[in-house]
């Protein structure tokens, strides 16, 4: 399962050290950590739906999923704040490689009329975020047991400074980004 880290340290990072001419290996960027989130507005009129994305996002991640809660009330959408709408992870270490490896390799081939993932979706400081339609496409989760296809949002926290190293870090890990 330690493959992913295995090879950034054995050949991602001394492609990014030769690349880009960094003085020291501390300069060479890595990943972070990466962070799932699955926001539903239906949630609540429905306190299961928040157990369901929970259980789901465990399932895909291996590790356990936390309830996210409004903010602010909202009378037009009638949300009060703490209510529970929604679910994320963080993963970190070996779980986030292993989540990685799984993703571009498994999981987003997966995707119909799948030409490649965004390459202009980095924020200007490196880090990158995409959105899923649907989280039928990791294999873990089984379709019958699923109760509505949700969507989700993946950030990849970086330590990289610009995007166009945090691109090259992405693009040697295997993130599958489309041809310009």
């Amino acid at each position: 399962m330690a493959r992913l880290r295995d090879y950034y340290t054995n050949d991602v990072a001394p492609a990014l050290m030769k690349k880009f001419e960094y003085k020291s290996p501390m300069q060479i960027p890595k990943i972070e950590k990466v962070i799932l989130n699955i926001g539903a507005g239906d949630a609540k009129d429905n306190s299961k739906v928040i157990d369901s994305i929970i259980n789901d996002l465990t399932i895909i991640t291996g590790q356990k999923a936390v309830a996210t809660t409004a903010r602010k009330s909202v009378a037009n959408f009638k949300l009060r704040q703490g209510m529970k709408i929604g679910a994320k992870v963080t993963l970190r270490g070996e779980k986030m490689y292993e989540f990685l490896d799984r993703f571009f390799n498994l999981a987003l081939p997966r995707v119909r009329d799948f030409k490649g993932i965004n390459p202009d979706a980095f924020d200007g400081h490196g880090n990158y975020s995409m959105g899923i339609k649907e989280q039928l496409i990791f294999p873990e989760i089984e379709y019958d047991k699923v109760d509505k296809i949700r969507g989700m949002d993946i950030c990849i926290v970086t330590t990289a400074t610009c995007d166009e190293h945090a691109r090259e870090l992405l693009t040697l890990m295997g993130a599958p980004f489309a041809k310009q």
